[in-house]
């Protein structure tokens, strides 16, 4: 089963080696990864998801990663009310007969075209990553050139409590 997961993080030299070295000795795959700051200055904020097998692998991974020296806190956002986005970066083929076809494809994505050349457009959408992925597909016959995603970010709905279904266990260091 895919999960979400964020860590509150000190941002630090060699935290994100740390956590996904723990994620990697611990057999878990990760899917996503995005890091970056918060509002709160020293503190970072990543958003993992990954695959894990059941619930018991699930809660070994959090409290794995509470343990870690630099982590502040570590929450299962999967099942909660939640806003992600993902963004992805697409260049395809195209000439100058296709990039109106292009343009009307992307248009239902609110996806916008971001550079022009002799024989490419470069395409930004943001989104699910389900919308984002649909996309893609549907830009493949025209040949994508390269792609690149920075994977899921997220964050509660509203004024939720930070609060997973499993304990937390930063307390307990």
């Amino acid at each position: 089963m895919k999960r979400i997961i964020t860590a509150t993080v000190q941002n630090k030299s060699g935290v994100l080696n740390r956590v996904t070295g723990l994620l990697q000795r611990r057999q878990f795959n990760i899917e996503s990864i995005s890091v970056g700051t918060t509002e709160t200055p020293g503190i970072s904020k990543m958003t993992l998801v990954v695959e894990v097998e059941d619930s018991q692998k699930l809660e070994q991974l959090t409290k794995q990663l509470n343990k870690q020296i630099d982590v502040l806190k570590v929450s299962d956002i999967t099942d909660k009310a939640i806003v992600s986005r993902e963004l992805a970066l697409i260049k395809v083929g195209s000439s100058g007969q296709l990039r109106s076809e292009i343009k009307e494809i992307i248009e239902p994505f609110r996806a916008t075209v971001i550079d022009v050349s002799k024989d490419s457009l470069a395409v930004q959408v943001t989104g699910k990553p389900e919308k984002v992925e649909a996309l893609i597909e549907l830009l493949r016959p025209y040949g994508i050139k390269e792609l690149a995603r920075t994977g899921v970010t997220a964050f509660l709905r509203g004024n939720q409590p930070q609060v997973s279904e499993l304990p937390s266990y930063s307390l307990l260091r």
